[in-house]
């Protein structure tokens, strides 16, 4: 199985959890996910199959969304809501109060992750180090929040906001942040990703979706094609005549292409006859294979 499955991740299953679970549905040994997502959070993780785990580093990871609950009154030791309580407060913030605020955590931001976070260090999730009490430096790190947006307002003094940001975004660093901004402590209550690039949680299935369909035969008919998620970049088209070379892994002449090239050092998708061959990066005149990907239909 060749493509990408778009999974609802449920808070409490870790990311490689749904890695395993997908390649004992699939029989597929190559597997992989398209950015974590913490433990406690769920939502939107796109599970890479087969030839798609080629293509993890051209994958638009700029373009996320999500749903939070930032709790006030209480911050954690994990800056969520299954960490220990290490501060309290009854300045409750109003919502005209958070508004004035939420401007100070947009654009680009330095952010410091909590050591109960997915990353990892050694190989290792920097959150099992904590659970063992080993306490790792984590480093600060520039992140891009685009937009926070106030949904409304919760019980128990929360409010769920609608975050859209880039690529290691915290969202829990943030809800941390606007406590300290606010001048009452808070953690994050809950987390949903909404959006990861071109995957939507209206179109993601649940493991148990999953299974059922693996059950009935019918989990290859949700694969998402190789190239879907990979639109951004620009297309050209291998000539016929060019087959042998394509197939072959060789150099492709640029005098022969069809379509927009790349500028020097780009890459672009390249196809031939309309099926996907993979990702070539120019080099002068000439287009130089990264990833080939040979259509399925061949013996490649």
């Amino acid at each position: 199985m060749n493509g990408f499955i778009n999974i609802n991740k449920p808070a409490g299953m870790s990311s490689a959890a749904v890695v395993g679970k997908l390649k004992r549905l699939t029989g597929e040994k190559r597997v992989g996910h398209a950015g974590t997502l913490d433990l406690e959070a769920a939502g939107v993780l796109p599970i890479m199959l087969g030839r798609a785990t080629r293509l993890f580093d051209y994958l638009v990871d700029k373009e996320k969304e999500y749903e939070t609950v930032c709790a006030f009154g209480t911050a954690t030791d994990t800056q969520d809501a299954a960490g220990q309580i290490i501060a309290e407060g009854k300045d409750y913030p109003t919502r005209e109060k958070l508004a004035e605020m939420l401007p100070r955590l947009t654009g680009d931001i330095i952010q410091r992750p909590s050591v109960y976070s997915a990353i990892k260090l050694g190989g290792r999730p920097l959150y099992s180090l904590a659970r063992k009490g080993e306490s790792p430096e984590v480093p600060e790190r520039t992140v891009h929040v685009e937009k926070i947006e106030i949904l409304g307002e919760e019980a128990d003094h929360g409010f769920r906001l609608r975050i859209l940001c880039g690529k290691g975004t915290y969202i829990r660093s943030i809800c941390d942040d606007l406590g300290k901004l606010c001048g009452c402590p808070a953690h994050m209550r809950s987390l949903i990703r909404r959006k990861s690039g071109i995957f939507t949680l209206e179109q993601a299935l649940t493991p148990e979706e999953a299974a059922g369909l693996a059950e009935e035969g019918t989990l290859r008919n949700h694969l998402i094609p190789l190239d879907l998620p990979i639109q951004h970049l620009k297309r050209m088209e291998a000539p016929e005549s060019l087959r042998k070379k394509v197939a072959a892994g060789a150099r492709l002449p640029l005098s022969q292409m069809e379509g927009i090239p790349p500028e020097e050092g780009g890459v672009t998708r390249i196809y031939l006859a309309g099926e996907f061959w993979g990702i070539a990066e120019r080099k002068e005149d000439a287009l130089a294979w990264r990833v080939q990907i040979s259509p399925e239909n061949t013996d490649r």
